[in-house]
């Protein structure tokens, strides 16, 4: 989780890059929490052109939140899954009947985020063990298949023992890789695998040489833009609040990256986010 500096204001506006979408980020961590405070931050978005946004609950209390937001405004919609850290809360008494409640709303459009981060291993005290995490992260693929929704992983530190379960469990027909931070090989056995990678702004920055080339390799159908907002503000504004309506740096970013247009870059993303999330997200453009 990458600190930003409280001092520092928003980006600005970006110009506007029609057509795209937030697949992954946090209303709540933007301090959406009302109707109104949602509508005021997705109008910002459409403003440059991000039509849609996906928000994500980590825990149980926001997977509720997701829900409720997704309601407030009808280009809104959820993930619902405990991150990993947090996966320990399976364990509560009731949470796996209402998880499963949760994401069977219609408003929800994948099974996220979910996955093994050791990364906070040793260094909190209130992460879920290893144990939980592969547990809770087995239901979570079983769910997604059971509802056929796609299923949105969060990995840190955790390529290999994610891809094995994957493979020991049976990964849902779509997968996704939030965030990927990974590199070029495990890029290529991503894509070999046909699981879909989304892309945030540590794409942009400056220090993200592997990152970069992994970006290059993933083709057009399998692509996915996002912001992980609040967190990971696209280069140059690294460090500041991000929000949904930073989406067309990174897209502008990865665009050039990759030796297209802008607006071609838009159009695939967005077409893999309508293809993946289905037809209640598409429909809603």
């Amino acid at each position: 989780m990458e600190r930003m500096g409280k001092k520092k204001p928003p980006p600005p506006l970006p110009a506007p890059l029609p057509g795209l979408v937030d697949a992954h980020t946090h209303l709540d961590g933007c301090r959406a929490r009302t109707p109104e405070a949602v509508r005021e931050l997705v109008d910002r978005s459409a403003s440059v052109g991000v039509d849609r946004v996906v928000t994500v609950a980590c825990d149980l209390e926001q997977a509720r939140y997701v829900i409720e937001a997704s309601r407030w405004d009808e280009r809104v919609f959820a993930a619902v899954a405990l991150h990993p850290t947090d996966a320990h809360q399976l364990e509560v008494d009731g949470a796996p009947a209402e998880l499963e409640r949760l994401a069977a709303d219609p408003r929800c459009v994948a099974i996220g985020e979910t996955g093994l981060d050791w990364y906070w291993l040793g260094k909190r005290e209130d992460v879920a063990t290893p144990a939980q995490q592969h547990a809770a992260f087995e239901w979570h693929i079983d769910l997604a298949k059971r509802l056929g929704k796609p299923l949105m992983i969060h990995n840190r530190e955790a390529d290999a023992d994610i891809l094995q379960d994957l493979e020991r469990v049976g990964a849902p027909e779509t997968v996704i890789f939030h965030c990927f931070s990974g590199d070029a090989a495990m890029a290529r056995e991503c894509v070999d695998r046909g699981y879909v990678l989304s892309f945030s702004g540590t794409v942009t920055f400056t220090n993200a040489t592997e990152l970069q080339e992994a970006a290059r390799l993933v083709p057009d159908g399998q692509l996915l833009v996002e912001t992980d907002a609040p967190y990971l503000t696209p280069h140059p504004y690294r460090g500041t609040p991000n929000e949904s309506y930073c989406v067309p740096y990174t897209a502008r970013y990865l665009a050039d990256l990759r030796g297209v247009a802008p607006e071609e870059l838009a159009a695939t993303t967005t077409a893999t986010a309508d293809r993946v999330f289905g037809a209640t997200f598409a429909g809603a453009k």
